[in-house]
């Protein structure tokens, strides 16, 4: 039921997320680019989303898991590990924050999310803390699609249909310069955000929190809001302070997309739990994994019990592994991480030109993960009215143009404000760079004229 190169949920079997929207088929990836059955290049400067940090098409990759294949399929987590879990196992750690100890792996983010959850609660019951059941969290995030992890996350839109299933978590601001939610300006603020989260733990009773749960740079649900160099330490200081875990959700921040390792490494913060996804397998296979320090890893060790209930069939599954096997050998031998640096900086000076556009409020960006938020307004910084569509437009036409970008709304307040994201694989080239934000820009103007 294919339809000239185009897919939709009127003329194939599948439902898509938009099922009114024509969807062209992709057929290959070479590189940064992707290619529609039609033949038409597109430059994946989304990464996926925020996924394919090596490069689509990578041989080496593809030779890894073919090889992986002839050994060993599907034995169920249950009953037997494999040589391809326990490698991983031990190249996730070597590349981990220092005090982190073992790593549970999983097939999404959002299972992610919601075994992380799982992990705090249980080293609270271990240690006999069961009071500890309440997760702080941030408005502006988000943690992942299924209930629990939305539960967990801030952005309004993304929760509203399902607030009747959430679990009321509170919400502390996030450090949101660009739009401080107490109208001050960092350095005189004092980082007011960051001490929310102790004003938070006293108002519920410091007995009650089981863990504050953040991402190192918010990603597509503000477009890419960077925290003063002051927020993590403060953040981690008030955690050890109350006994309350600190978990870094660095599923798009993690395996080298901010120029480190992972996120929290720009600020020599270590957490408690680190929740990991999309970079570690580059998208070559459905691959996420939760990530605890060796003080959790004690508890569990000493515990009486062996286990406690975590699911999910396919966790640990050998071709999932081998994939991030094959990911991780590649990005270290090919020096990936220290290029998403030296490209990332590229980008970001690139990406400030379009700064001075008047409908750009600002520019920022860590590695290779930069955001662009726009503005009706510069001088005030009001956004565009929702009802205008402007990143959905702006995107619309950088595809149209052969770019694929990540655009997202919201972040002004929660409905309104409009922005966008450039997260190109790791092996993306100056030139490359420049075509991404010569289309970009052609692409907001062509928008603006046509309002």
């Amino acid at each position: 039921m294919m339809n000239n190169g185009l897919s939709n949920s009127l003329n194939s079997y599948c439902f898509y997320r938009d099922w009114k929207k024509e969807y062209p088929v992709a057929e290959r990836g070479e590189g940064i680019y992707l290619f529609d059955k039609k033949g038409k290049r597109y430059i994946d400067g989304s990464g996926g989303p925020c996924v394919v940090n090596i490069g689509h098409g990578v041989k080496e990759i593809i030779e890894a898991l073919r090889a992986q294949l002839d050994k060993l399929c599907f034995p169920f987590v249950g009953n037997f590990s494999s040589d391809a879990q326990i490698e991983l196992g031990q190249k996730v750690i070597e590349f981990s924050p220092r005090t982190m100890s073992k790593v549970y792996f999983l097939s999404g983010g959002s299972e992610a999310s919601e075994t992380a959850l799982k992990f705090v609660r249980q080293y609270h019951i271990e240690r006999g803390d069961l009071s500890r059941t309440i997760f702080i969290t941030r408005w502006k995030s988000y943690h992942g699609a299924t209930l629990g992890a939305l539960a967990l996350s801030g952005h309004t839109k993304r929760r509203q249909d399902y607030l009747p299933y959430l679990i009321h978590f509170p919400h502390i601001h996030p450090p949101y310069c660009y739009r401080c939610d107490r109208g001050k300006n960092y350095p005189g603020c004092e980082l007011e955000c960051a001490h929310e989260l102790e004003r938070i733990i006293r108002l519920y009773g410091p007995d009650q929190i089981a863990a504050f749960i953040t991402e190192p740079i918010i990603g597509n649900t503000a477009g890419v809001v960077i925290p003063p160099k002051e927020y993590w330490p403060i953040i981690r200081s008030i955690c050890d302070r109350y006994g309350i875990l600190l978990v870094a959700d660095e599923v798009i921040t993690g395996f080298g997309r901010t120029g480190r390792n992972f996120g929290v490494d720009q600020w020599d913060v270590f957490p408690d739990v680190i929740i990991a996804g999309k970079g570690i397998s580059s998208g070559y296979t459905p691959l996420a994994g939760v990530i605890i320090n060796e003080k959790m890893w004690d508890v569990f060790k000493n515990s009486k019990r062996s286990s406690f209930f975590l699911g999910y069939t396919f966790s640990g599954h050998p071709l999932a592994c081998y994939g991030g096997v094959a990911v991780l050998k590649y990005m270290i031998n090919e020096n990936l991480v220290e290029r998403s640096k030296r490209m990332g900086d590229y980008l970001l000076a690139k990406a400030e030109t379009l700064g001075r556009l008047d409908s750009i409020g600002e520019v920022r960006g860590r590695g290779l993960l930069a955001g662009m938020e726009f503005v009706k307004d510069k001088r005030t910084k009001q956004p565009f009215e929702r009802s205008k569509n402007f990143i959905e437009k702006v995107t619309s036409e950088c595809f149209k143009n052969g770019l694929i970008l990540t655009g997202g709304s919201g972040g002004a307040d929660g409905v309104e404000g409009d922005h966008i994201i450039i997260s190109p694989p790791f092996t993306v080239t100056e030139s490359q760079i420049d075509d991404i934000i010569e289309i970009l820009k052609g692409s907001i103007l062509n928008t603006i004229d046509q309002m």
